[in-house]
Formats: structure tokens, sequence, C-alpha cells
């Protein structure tokens, strides 16, 4: 087994921003030249997390976005305020929540998912990040 590091770069919005990561993972697969393993994809941080999701505009702009509101909403007073003095309570929680690492299998340089499966970063925080996407790729 081999196992490649590499990375890539985004920059979110505020709130709740989903972004397809899907061709980034990909094209880190394409690059390790590794054929058939797992790639874990991993965003350092407390307030960001990778998950699988149909990109579609009424899932992604919509319904999403009102389910965290609903579990965890930006705008209750979170004991983490009164300790950081920030107001970035809601983004630890959907971040706790959804996480911050999903691992998925390859074979033959393809990312294995559904037809309309697609790697997603949420931006968990209040305002927007520049962000590090840490793949790594674990194969032969």
């Amino acid at each position: 087994m081999t196992v490649v590091f590499k990375t890539f770069e985004l920059r979110s919005k505020a709130y709740c921003d989903l972004i397809n990561i899907t061709d980034h993972v990909q094209n880190s697969l394409y690059d390790s030249g590794l054929n058939n393993g797992i790639v874990n994809v991993h965003v350092a941080g407390s307030t960001g997390a990778i998950s699988t999701i149909e990109y579609e505009p009424g899932l992604v702009q919509h319904d999403i976005k009102e389910l965290l509101e609903k579990l965890i909403p930006y705008d209750k007073n979170y004991a983490h305020h009164k300790t950081w003095h920030d107001y970035n309570g809601a983004g630890h929680l959907r971040s706790f929540l959804i996480k911050t690492s999903q691992t998925f299998p390859f074979k033959d340089q393809k990312l294995i998912h559904g037809t309309w499966q697609q790697i997603v970063f949420i931006e968990c925080d209040e305002k927007g990040r520049h962000r590090t996407i840490y793949c790594t790729i674990i194969g032969d």
C-alpha cells in the first residue's frame, strides 16, 4: 500500500455555504497515480464539515440550510459565546454533528459514489473563510 497526501484550497461564504468538491477530490485521485483504495477527505478546524449530498438547488440552497437552522440555529445564545466572546457556537455544533472527515473508496482511479451523489464542504462558521482540504489517499 502507498499513501499519497494532496491538498486544495477553498474560499467559503458565511452561514452554511455548501461547496461541491467532488471534482477536486477526483483530481487528487488522478494526480496520486494510485488505482484502487480509499481517500479520506478532511477539513482542519472545528467550524467546517465534509459530507455527501445530491447537489441540486432545492436541497443545497434551501432544505439543508433550513434543517440545520431548525436543529442548531445561529441566533441562539450558546455557552461557547460566553467562554470565547465570539458568536460561532452554532458553527462548532454543526461541525460536531456533520463531522470534519469522510472516507470514500475508489477503483480504477475513480471515486465510487452514486449517480447523483457529490462530496461537499459545508461552512458552518458565521463568517467566510479560506479553507484547506486535505486528501489522504491510500491504495495501490
